[in-house]
């Protein structure tokens, strides 16, 4: 089937802080240089969120991650668990039609919805209410016909059934998921023949019923109204407020910003991500050489003798041979300050281009106040584009100088972001 953006975008987005808090959460789970990897879990939340998934959304999480847009675009596309297109406010409904429910009478459940919310699939009823749409085999076939409403299932269906329900939830009303004839699980109807003594003492409801009902979310979206209890901050809730506090998630039309390499480095959890440095179509950036690697290695000296096992202590005195790199002498070095002004550095990552290793090299280099980068001449550009370790021509490339004169000034940050990328 062909999956598609819909036609009709909003023109932003942005997580609400408490969502923000939980998606920061979930990328401290992966190594540094893996962050891709929490994809999934954001793409999901951000659906939670807005209860489909638009283009700024996709670029947005893109944006946290380091990730070129069309890499997580092949991700929302490829999985039927997200929603393209916007969904009833109520409850998005996906039929199995695969071949036991089709057996079974999974015509007739379509039949249903064609009739009580939309002719077409993937088109909002005339209250808004609902959508629907036929999908692949949800791994229910012992209850076939069966349907996905919301997060939970609702199994041995008929159309009379599912007409039911569907008046149920337009009332408000959430009806109790799993099978709706009668039977406990996926147990023969006649009822067990075996294995009866596991009847006693069994909750009301089967496992996965019963967990829909004691959580409540079966057609509730976590809309980021308050920090879940589930928010993964390794036992530290302060931190949990602190990046959920407002000011935390970048408002919409702003974006936030990567590592220079391309991949966001989560330093705190209050802190902003970055911003890739690659366009929609372009692979993920590698990770840049480290210092060590691209020194050359001292003359007369092989790396390692052959046979000779690489141990930590091998490496560490390998590392400890690597002369420094000589700063480079071309143009004119700007001058410097030993510290902040007061002790307190303005934020450069607000420039377009500049994400937290940047910002550290320029501090290392006596650079910190916006005032300082307006005032460089052409030769200062010219010395400090050649003097950026690994990151060499990024002055120039993103025009530092125009953006730091904006935002010395007290420009907004999206038409920084404008003059960096040569749109203003």
């Amino acid at each position: 089937m062909l999956r598609r953006l819909h036609p009709v975008q909003p023109e932003s987005f942005a997580f609400t802080p408490a969502n923000l808090a939980w998606a920061k959460g979930q990328i401290t789970k992966y190594p540094e240089g893996r962050q891709a990897s929490a994809v999934i879990p954001l793409l999901w939340r951000a659906q939670e969120q807005e209860g489909w998934l638009s283009r700024p959304a996709i670029e947005h999480v893109a944006q946290m991650l380091g990730m070129a847009y069309i890499r997580v675009l092949e991700v929302a596309t490829f999985y039927f668990m997200f929603q393209l297109q916007p969904v009833g406010t109520v409850a998005h409904i996906q039929i199995c039609g695969t071949t036991s429910c089709m057996i079974c009478g999974a015509e007739d459940l379509i039949a249903v919805c064609k009739e009580l919310v939309s002719k077409t699939p993937h088109t909002l009823s005339a209250d808004g209410k609902f959508s629907w749409e036929e999908v692949e085999c949800m791994g229910a076939c012992a209850n076939a016909p069966m349907a996905q409403i919301g997060k939970d299932y609702y199994e041995d269906l008929t159309a009379e059934k599912l007409r039911e329900l569907i008046g149920r939830f337009s009332t408000g009303e959430v009806p109790v998921p799993g099978p709706q004839n009668g039977r406990y699980a996926a147990e023969p109807l006649t009822g067990l023949t075996s294995l009866k003594e596991f009847e006693s003492g069994r909750k009301q409801y089967n496992a996965s019923a019963q967990l829909a009902v004691d959580i409540g979310d079966s057609v509730k979206r976590i809309d980021g109204t308050e920090v879940p209890l589930s928010t993964p901050w390794l036992g530290k809730p302060e931190a949990a407020k602190k990046a959920a506090a407002p000011g935390a998630e970048p408002t919409p039309g702003k974006r936030a910003k990567a590592d220079e390499t391309g991949v966001t480095v989560q330093e705190a959890p209050a802190k902003s991500t970055g911003k890739p440095e690659t366009d929609g179509n372009a692979p993920e950036a590698t990770p840049a050489a480290t210092p060590e690697a691209k020194a050359p290695a001292p003359k007369g000296k092989a790396a390692t003798a052959a046979g000779t096992p690489i141990t930590p202590a091998t490496t560490a005195k390998a590392k400890a041979a690597v002369p420094a790199a000589a700063p480079v002498e071309a143009g004119q070095k700007p001058a410097a300050l030993a510290a902040a002004r007061g002790g307190k550095a303005d934020d450069l990552k607000l420039i377009w281009g500049i994400g937290p290793k940047l910002e550290a090299l320029c501090n290392r280099l006596g650079f910190y106040h916006f005032d300082q980068i307006a005032a460089w001449t052409p030769a200062e550009v010219a010395w400090v584009d050649e003097n950026l370790e690994g990151f060499k021509g990024r002055v120039s490339r993103d025009r530092w100088v125009a953006q730091a004169k904006h935002l010395a000034a007290g420009g907004s940050i999206a038409e920084a972001e404008r003059i960096g990328r040569g749109e203003a």
